[in-house]
């Protein structure tokens, strides 16, 4: 009987040892000709996490709480590798390099948690108009699934194109609103980082407008301004889509006015050169000084509008005129211009994706300005600008396309950082589940259960806010009223730097730093209005039937007065409740 006890608490000593083991699961890198890579990405699925390969030896450490696991390895140049590890034998990983491996990439999350299995894709049409189908992130259990993490996403494109849709009496497509670029537009609570830090990362805890029972955490992510003085000179080759569709007054008028206010802020030291397509692909301007700005300005005050849309050659082209008068040390961009409706040539989404994937390795950044109605491709705009490293704006009038190309000139066109995400994970003892509000994925992303988070560039002055909808636990309830410094969630802002492979980290502690919500500032109270307004035109499942004179109200209420974008807002707002009607509510 002494005996059989024996066994039985041997095996129970053996298992519960097993089950609390830490592993440290330790390998190398190397290419086929047994060189070794540094800087590759390794994605650990069973934790969530994205580690790096060491600098000088290709090498890198893990610790694991699984004996076995399995990682994806990718770094530009070689073909995605996804193995099964045993993590307590040292690994070696070699990657396969070849002409073709950027072409067999697949399309990138902005936002990662947990595996989904999700339908293909498809885009949604507004009249001709294409926008990626896009999947709410979900409610996630914190104990469960405690990592996640998302693009630092500047883009700003979908609240401009949200802006022409209410204007224009119509309802928004669900899939154009971007709730993450809709509150970013406005580059609410920027804080200045101290010292030499490129970024500030802060945090704040309140209660939840639409739901009592919840509580927001707010994560604003801001990035160092560059010194206007110091600004280095800019190799930048306009690409002006020309063709036929581009004959209307809000296409290449608005295009030839946006990029004149533009080169009215030229230096010297700057160069621009002008690749047009219509009909055929030329280059109109050869590169010229900023100091001549007479003779930019007349050349692109001779743009017409004629001929089909071959922009897969066009791209091609000016990628090799950047690259032709690439700066080293500079700004080497290229700005495409035009509604996206390319008709000659490569057209779909992947076939653009493969092409600027191969031409981000140059170090061109690529900044997309979308313009028109009816036949606007926005998927097509995203896919550029994402897989370019760069950035995309919607200009629907000529005070958009100054606010982008003039009075935020440096968050649009200099930046301070690549390939930034952010990973977050939450602590299970504070948060029972939380939700990741915006940052949605497309289907097609979320077919592939390998993909990997794609991080986004930052601009010069820059402010990324993203907003956490999350259940407390009733630990947290109680810390809420404390001063304590016990962490709701750990994050790690990873970015690169002038598209080098180098990777860094900023560590963050979010504290319970709990403010009732008439407590906070402004900023962040607009922001909120902003969600709450993009939620409610989604029809999103995850958003109570809140009234458009309760948003209208909190917006009212943290505008600024002075700024003529706030006060548009409550326009719009406005507008809204007009074109979507009031249907039955729940009590506010």
């Amino acid at each position: 009987m002494f005996f059989k006890k024996s066994i039985v608490y041997c095996l129970t000593f053996l298992c519960v040892n097993h089950a609390q083991a830490q592993y440290y699961l330790r390998g190398e890198i190397k290419d086929e000709k047994n060189k070794p890579l540094p800087h590759a990405k390794i994605f650990v699925h069973g934790e969530r996490k994205i580690y790096y390969s060491e600098s000088n030896t290709g090498s890198f450490g893990i610790d694991e709480k699984r004996l076995y696991d399995t990682l994806t390895i990718s770094l530009d140049g070689f073909e995605t590798l996804t193995i099964g590890v045993k993590t307590d034998i040292w690994q070696k990983i070699k990657l396969k390099s070849t002409d073709d491996a950027i072409s067999k990439r697949q399309p990138k999350l902005i936002s990662i948690t947990k595996d989904q299995s999700r339908e293909a894709f498809r885009a949604l049409a507004a009249g001709d108009e294409t926008y990626f189908q896009l999947v709410e992130n979900d409610i996630i259990d914190a104990k469960t699934f405690p990592n996640t993490g998302f693009s630092m996403n500047v883009n700003k494109a979908s609240y401009s194109n949200v802006r022409r849709f209410l204007k224009m009496g119509n309802q928004v497509p669900t899939d154009a609103i971007r709730t993450e670029e809709l509150v970013n537009y406005f580059n609410l609570g920027y804080y200045t980082p101290g010292g030499d830090s490129l970024f500030s990362v802060q945090s704040q805890l309140t209660s939840c407008p639409w739901n009592d029972q919840n509580k927001l955490m707010f994560v604003n992510v801001s990035a160092k301004k560059i010194d206007l003085e110091n600004v280095p000179p800019g190799n930048f080759v306009f690409l002006i889509d020309v063709s036929g569709s581009m004959d209307m007054p809000n296409r290449l008028p608005l295009l030839k006015a946006a990029f004149q206010l533009f080169v009215k802020n030229l230096r010297p030291i700057d160069t621009v050169s002008i690749v047009t397509y219509g009909g055929y692909v030329q280059i109109w301007l050869q590169p010229t000084s900023g100091q001549n700005q007479k003779k930019i300005l007349e050349s692109i005050e001779t743009l017409e509008a004629y001929g089909d849309t071959p922009g897969e050659s066009a791209i091609r082209m000016a990628y090799q005129l950047a690259k032709k008068t690439f700066i080293k040390g500079g700004n080497n961009r290229v700005i495409l211009a035009t509604d996206g409706d390319f008709n000659v040539g490569e057209t779909s989404e992947k076939s653009l994706d493969e092409i600027i994937s191969k031409q981000r390795l140059t170090g061109v950044y690529l900044t997309c300005l979308g313009v028109g109605m009816g036949n606007l491709k926005d998927s097509k705009l995203q896919t550029l600008a994402k897989n370019g490293n760069g950035n995309y704006a919607y200009l629907d009038d000529i005070q958009e396309a100054e606010r982008v190309l003039v009075k935020e000139l440096t968050q649009t066109f200099y930046a301070v950082a690549d390939d930034a995400f952010m990973n977050v994970s939450f602590n299970s003892n504070l948060v029972k589940t939380y939700r990741l509000i915006g940052f949605d994925n497309k289907k097609e992303a979320l077919v592939d259960n390998k993909n990997l988070l794609q991080g986004g560039e930052i601009g010069s002055g820059s402010n990324v806010l993203a907003i956490f909808e999350i259940v407390p636990t009733e630990s947290l309830t109680k810390l809420c009223n404390s001063k304590s410094n016990i962490g709701i969630a750990e994050m790690d802002l990873r970015y690169s730097i002038n598209s080098a492979h180098t990777n860094h980290a900023l560590h963050y502690l979010a504290n319970p730093n709990y403010l009732p919500f008439d407590s906070i500032g402004k900023a962040l109270k607009l922001a909120t209005a902003i969600t709450m307004f993009s939620l409610k035109l989604k029809q999103s499942h995850y958003f109570p039937e809140k009234s458009w004179r309760s948003i209208k109200s909190l917006a009212h209420s943290s505008i600024d007065e002075t700024n003529r974008l706030q006060k548009e807002f409550l326009n719009l707002i406005e507008k809204a409740s007009k074109i979507y009607g009031n249907k039955k509510r729940k009590t506010d």
